[in-house]
């Protein structure tokens, strides 16, 4: 019997501590040729997306994927992101979340401390000032005191 990976289940936790605690879940995302992302928001082959119940309709987190659909630029589009893909979920207010290890295609490519994130609103348009996702480490996880 192969393993079941916990990461599908740590994402479903941190967006649902994120709503349950009024703030905004955002997920980091490693795109690749298998994620199906508004490609001029994608910025050093990263995105980092809104993914609240405001932003989102038919949003769905399974073991394999998240699905939904936001309007970006006022247009509907259809996102796709494979849970391998996923780098970072976290609070937008606080940054507080959890960052996972960036996929082996993304490893040459990792994030700087300089570059922005494209980063998506409620309504799908651009913040001002985009906060920085957690930075994904090739660290073992630890896990931490959430008040």
């Amino acid at each position: 019997m192969a393993e079941v990976s916990t990461k599908p289940y740590l994402v479903r936790a941190i967006y649902d501590w994120c709503t349950d605690s009024g703030f905004t879940p955002y997920i980091a995302v490693a795109v690749d040729q298998n994620v199906r992302v508004p490609a001029e928001f994608v910025n050093n082959g990263e995105i980092v997306l809104n993914v609240s119940p405001l932003a989102t309709s038919r949003l769905l987190i399974d073991n394999e994927a998240i699905s939904f659909q936001a309007r970006f630029g006022g247009v509907p589009r259809e996102v796709y992101v494979p849970m391998a893909q996923v780098i970072a979920v976290y609070a937008r207010e606080n940054g507080q979340g959890m960052a996972f290890e960036v996929p082996r295609a993304m490893s040459a490519a990792a994030p700087s401390a300089d570059r922005p994130a494209a980063d998506l609103a409620a309504a799908g348009e651009p913040l001002s000032e985009p906060p920085e996702p957690p930075k994904p480490t090739t660290e073992r996880p630890r896990l931490t005191r959430v008040k």
